[in-house]
């Protein structure tokens, strides 16, 4: 029986992110040690019938239709922000500056300007200990882990290259309807800050570097789709015959760009290239990333998350990369979970962000990625955007 003060959790939104962040809640404390004990106390969304279903589904306590309310409740320490990027400042700064903890989900905002308020509020809760997170979960993947680990041990040298790709196809049928992802004015962006923030975030975070300019190229290959359920009506027209009402696709469906790194304690930044697009058929969820530097490479695919490729060049230099299952115990994360070579999944990632953030919360030390290194990558984000609109013209970040 655990003797741990509770973190009283109230999450605002119940869709994909509500369900794994749900899951991510119950499971943490029952396979890890924490300084505090997550209770699951409410949820938030503004169709009641709907909330209850959810909270009763996914094992919340009560169930709020205004996530303002949530703010106001005295048995809630955190919030826990699973909505469209269009809610996410004024839902962060709301409970920062009323004492609560938050977690964000990414990316942190639709806008720089946005993302620049949500850093001022953040750091102004944490001089009172109120800590924030952004919700980069691919950063607890175990294999990921061991990557930044290898490259902090200075097994890859310095950093000469990048390559990330993010590649999905669920958008590629042409009649897919119409979802709030595809709108610029709650989404901020297409498949660029959809699943590019995520390669975005990991390229910088595994290499130990930022990136400083930026060259790129967005398309829409789609530009409109059926509109479906409550979405008729929101700017939508018929089609030739009149029959079907049709919404305007106000964001990317595929991004590139070259980037430039700053090098971090490195005299010479990497180069990289970056893609993201939900059109890549037979690609489910192939989140890629692969680093070449002067002593070694490793690469890795969600697609197969349970192993990193990893080449050392003084080792076998010969011999190509090899191959390392991440299921040991001594890997990242992976000691709490099961026997060696019995994987782990996608919601785990989701777990140890709950360990992680908690534990930082309970050891009164800023988690991790903050709302400053999401700010990093809402910077980044918009420099893509300002250079594909200006002629793939060079932009600094």
């Amino acid at each position: 029986m655990t003797t741990a003060k509770p973190l009283r959790v109230g999450m605002v939104g119940y869709a994909f992110m509500g369900a794994a962040h749900s899951h991510a809640w119950r499971t943490a404390p029952r396979f890890f040690d924490l300084p505090l004990q997550p209770q699951l106390t409410a949820v938030a969304g503004r169709n009641a019938d709907a909330a209850r279903a959810a909270a009763d589904k996914l094992g919340w306590n009560s169930v709020e239709t205004d996530w303002r309310r949530l703010i106001e409740r005295d048995d809630i320490d955190l919030i826990d922000i699973c909505t469209p990027g269009d809610t996410h400042a004024e839902i962060a700064i709301a409970a920062l500056e009323a004492g609560k903890h938050v977690l964000c989900e990414k990316p942190l905002a639709n806008s720089v300007e946005e993302a620049e308020r949500m850093t001022l509020a953040a750091e102004a809760a944490a001089k009172q200990r109120i800590m924030s997170m952004c919700g980069f979960s691919y950063r607890r993947t175990p294999a990921l882990a061991l990557a930044k680990r290898f490259v902090e041990q200075g097994r890859l040298g310095e950093i000469r290259h990048v390559r990330a790709q993010y590649l999905q196809d669920w958008l590629s049928d042409a009649s897919a309807p119409m979802t709030w992802r595809l709108d610029k004015s709650k989404s901020g962006s297409g498949s660029l800050g959809d699943i590019g923030a995520h390669s975005i975030d990991a390229a910088q975070w595994v290499a130990g570097q930022s990136i400083t300019g930026v060259s790129a190229l967005l398309e829409t290959f789609v530009p409109e789709r059926p509109l479906a359920g409550d979405l008729v009506g929101l700017g939508g027209h018929g089609d030739l015959s009149g029959d079907v009402p049709r919404g305007k696709v106000t964001v990317d469906d595929a991004a590139v760009f070259s980037a430039k790194f700053d090098g971090g304690a490195a005299s010479t930044g990497a180069i990289g290239v970056f893609e993201a697009t939900r059109y890549a058929l037979g690609r489910k969820n192939a989140m890629r990333l692969e680093l070449n530097g002067t002593k070694g490479s490793l690469a890795f695919d969600f697609e197969d998350m349970n192993v990193l490729s990893f080449y050392d060049a003084a080792e076998s230099p010969d011999a190509g990369f090899r191959r390392i299952l991440v299921t040991e115990p001594e890997h990242p994360y992976v000691g709490n979970w099961w026997p060696t070579g019995h994987g782990l999944g996608y919601e785990h990632g989701f777990t140890h962000q709950v360990v992680d953030l908690v534990t930082a919360i309970g050891e009164g030390r800023q988690p991790e990625p903050s709302f400053a290194d999401a700010l990093q990558v809402q910077r980044v984000l918009a420099a893509v955007e300002a250079s594909a609109s200006n002629s793939s013209q060079w932009q600094k970040v």
